[in-house]
C-alpha cells in the first residue's frame, strides 16, 4: 500500500525519507534509464491505485530478493544500446523470478542480450503507429485488438527475434513491437503505453502490474491517510513539529495529515513577505483557521522589501528571499517550545529529480522546500508526501475535506511577484502587479475559465510604451498575461483563451489600475520558454 520509508535524510535513493516503514504488501519497481516519459509511466502505474517507485538502473541490485517487488519495469533511454557507456542494467536478480517488462530502450536491451537482431534505424521511428498484427493475446495484450493505436519513439530497431524470443505483436514498419521469453513471464514492448497517444496503453500496464503481476489495486487516498497518520503518530509521539504554511495543495494537505496525527502539537507559520497576491494573506490565513489549524501570521513585508532592495538579478532576488523567510521563521519557531521536527511538503517529483539516474553522485536539484533549515535550527525533518505525484496529494487532500479554494489553486512560485517583476522590487510596483493579477484570476473566475487552466499569472514588464488615454499622451507600464496547460509543469502550452474574454480583461486593466497602459499575451511554450519570465 502506501508506503513510508525509513527515518533518514539520503540522497542516494529516489525515495528516501523521514517516516518509519509501515507494511507494505506490493510494489512495482521502475528502472530508470533517463527517459522523459519515466515519470509519466510511474504516474499510469498509480492511476491503476498500484504503487510503485522509480530508481535509477544503477540500483538494480539493491531490490534483488525484495519480497515487495512483485513486479520490475524497464524504462526507456535516449541512449541507444550500442552507445559506449549506455545503462546496462543488471536484472538477474529478477529475471525469471518476477515479470519483467522492458519498454523502448528496455525491450531494445532484453532483445539485444537474448541474441535478437537489434540495429540502429536509418530514420529514428517517432510517432503514431497502428499494431497490425497481435498474434498472442494473452496475458500482456488481453482485451487489445489489432488496429490499437500505440507511440513509437526510438532510434533502434528489433528486426528478428531471438529463439527463446515469442513475438507478440508487429506493426507495418515494426516486425517485432512486442515480445515474451518462452518459459517467462518477461516482456519487451518497443512502443511506449504510458503515453496519451497509445490508446491502450494503459489497458496494457494494467494487464501487466494487476493481471501478471498479481498487484492488488489498494494504493488508494483512503489507505494512504490512514497508514500515514498512524505512522506519523508512531514515530513522532508526544513531539512538537513546526510547518511552514505557503497557502499551496502541498505544504496544506501535509498539514492536515500532521494535525489528524499529532492536533496541536502541530505549529504553522503562514509568513507575508509582501509578494502574495492582493489579499491573499488575510484570506488564506482565515481558511486555514476554519480548518481548525493552529496557525500563526507572520507581517514580514518590510523586511523582505529592505532585503530586495536594488536587487534586479532573478537569482539574487531568489536568494534574498529565501535568506530573509529562513531568518523570520527561524525566530518566529524559537517562539515555540519543544519542537524537535521541521515538517515539509516535498513530494515525490522532487525526490526524483534530486537524483540522476547515473547513480547518487550527481544532483540535479536539492529537493528540499526550505533549504538549509534542518542545520540552523537542528530539527528533524518529516515529509509526510514525499511518495506521492501532484495529482495523487490533490486526491488525498480532497479525501481530507481540504478548503476547494486551496485544493483547486494554480501553482504560485515560492518567490511569489517577486519573478514576475522584472527588474528591482518596490512596494509600488508589487501593489500594481497585485491589481493587474487580481483582475485576470478574477475575469477567469467569472468566465469560467480557472479550472481549465493550470497556471495563469500577469508579469509586470520593465518597459514603458506611448499611449493615448483621454485624449492625452501617456508613457505608463505594459503588462504581459501568462496562462498554460499542463499536467506537472516540466512542459507546459500556453492557454488559447478566447479573444473576447483577453479583449475585455486588457480593457479592464488599463482602465481600473493606474500606470498601465499596454496589455500584451504571452504565447510561448515551455521548452522553450519557462512558465515563469524570471
Amino acid at each position: 500500500m502506501w508506503p513510508q520509508a525509513d527515518a533518514c535524510i539520503s540522497h542516494g535513493e529516489y525515495l528516501c525519507g523521514h517516516l518509519i516503514p509501515s507494511p507494505l504488501q506490493s510494489k512495482i519497481l521502475i528502472l530508470d534509464h533517463g527517459s522523459q516519459y519515466t515519470q509519466l509511466l510511474a504516474r499510469r502505474v498509480r492511476e491503476l491505485d498500484v504503487y510503485c517507485e522509480i530508481h535509477p538502473f544503477s540500483a538494480a541490485g539493491r531490490f534483488a530478493g525484495d519480497p515487495t517487488v512483485k513486479g520490475v519495469i524497464l524504462s526507456g533511454s535516449p541512449a541507444s544500446v550500442f552507445d559506449p557507456g549506455a545503462p546496462d542494467t543488471d536484472i538477474s536478480g529478477f529475471q525469471g523470478k518476477v515479470p519483467v517488462l522492458g519498454v523502448c530502450y528496455g525491450a531494445q536491451l532484453l532483445a539485444k542480450r537474448a541474441g535478437g537482431q537489434v540495429v540502429r534505424s536509418e530514420v529514428r521511428e517517432y510517432g503514431r503507429a497502428l499494431l497490425d498484427n497481435i498474434f498472442v493475446q494473452e496475458p500482456l495484450f488481453a482485451d487489445i485488438h489489432p488496429g490499437s493505436q500505440v507511440w513509437m519513439s526510438h532510434g533502434d530497431s528489433i528486426l528478428q527475434a531471438a529463439d527463446r524470443m515469442v513475438i507478440l505483436a508487429g506493426t507495418h514498419a515494426v516486425p517485432v513491437a512486442a515480445f515474451q521469453f518462452k518459459g517467462e513471464q518477461t516482456f519487451g514492448v518497443q512502443f511506449h503505453p504510458e503515453v496519451f497517444h497509445s490508446n491502450d496503453g494503459l489497458k496494457l500496464l494494467r494487464n501487466f502490474v494487476i493481471g501478471i503481476c498479481g498487484c492488488p489495486a489498494d494504493h488508494t487516498p483512503k489507505a494512504f491517510v490512514e497508514e500515514t497518520v498512524e505512522a506519523l503518530r508512531q514515530q513522532l509521539g508526544d513531539d512538537h513539529v513546526v510547518l511552514a504554511l505557503s497557502g499551496g495543495v502541498d505544504s496544506s494537505v501535509a498539514a492536515l495529515l500532521l494535525q489528524k496525527a499529532i492536533g496541536d502539537k502541530l505549529h504553522c507559520i503562514f509568513v507575508d513577505n509582501a509578494l502574495l497576491r492582493k489579499n491573499e494573506f488575510a484570506q488564506v490565513l482565515e481558511s486555514y483557521r476554519t480548518m481548525g489549524l493552529n496557525i500563526t501570521g507572520v507581517d514580514a513585508r518590510e523586511r523582505f522589501l529592505a532585503a530586495l532592495k536594488g536587487l534586479e538579478d532573478p537569482e539574487a532576488k531568489r536568494k534574498a528571499i529565501g535568506r530573509t523567510f529562513i531568518e523570520v521563521f527561524d525566530a518566529e519557531a524559537k517562539r515555540i517550545t519543544n519542537i524537535k521536527w521541521l515538517a515539509q511538503g516535498t513530494i515525490y517529483p522532487d525526490v526524483i529529480e534530486s537524483v540522476s539516474v547515473h547513480g547518487p553522485s550527481v544532483t540535479i536539484k536539492s529537493h528540499h522546500n526550505v533549504g538549509g533549515l534542518p542545520a540552523r535550527m537542528n530539527l528533524k525533518v518529516v515529509e509526510p508526501l514525499r511518495s506521492l505525484f501532484k495529482d495523487e496529494v490533490r486526491r488525498v487532500g480532497k479525501s481530507l475535506g481540504l478548503d476547494p479554494a486551496i485544493l483547486g489553486r494554480h501553482p504560485f512560485p515560492g518567490p511569489g511577484l517577486a519573478i514576475r517583476i522584472l527588474g528591482e522590487i518596490t512596494a509600488a510596483k508589487v501593489a500594481l502587479l497585485q491589481e493587474v493579477d487580481h483582475i485576470y484570476i478574477q475575469g477567469l473566475r467569472e468566465a469560467g475559465l480557472y479550472d481549465q487552466v493550470w497556471q495563469a499569472g500577469a508579469i509586470l514588464l520593465p518597459v514603458r510604451s506611448v499611449g493615448v488615454m483621454g485624449d492625452e499622451r501617456t508613457y505608463e507600464n505594459a503588462v504581459a498575461l501568462r496562462a498554460v496547460s499542463s499536467t506537472d509543469g516540466m512542459t507546459a502550452d500556453w492557454c488559447h483563451l478566447p479573444y473576447e474574454f483577453l479583449a475585455r480583461i486588457s480593457n479592464n486593466i488599463i482602465n481600473q489600475v493606474k500606470g498601465v497602459n499596454r496589455v500584451v499575451y504571452d504565447i510561448s511554450s515551455k521548452p522553450p520558454a519557462t512558465i515563469e519570465w524570471e
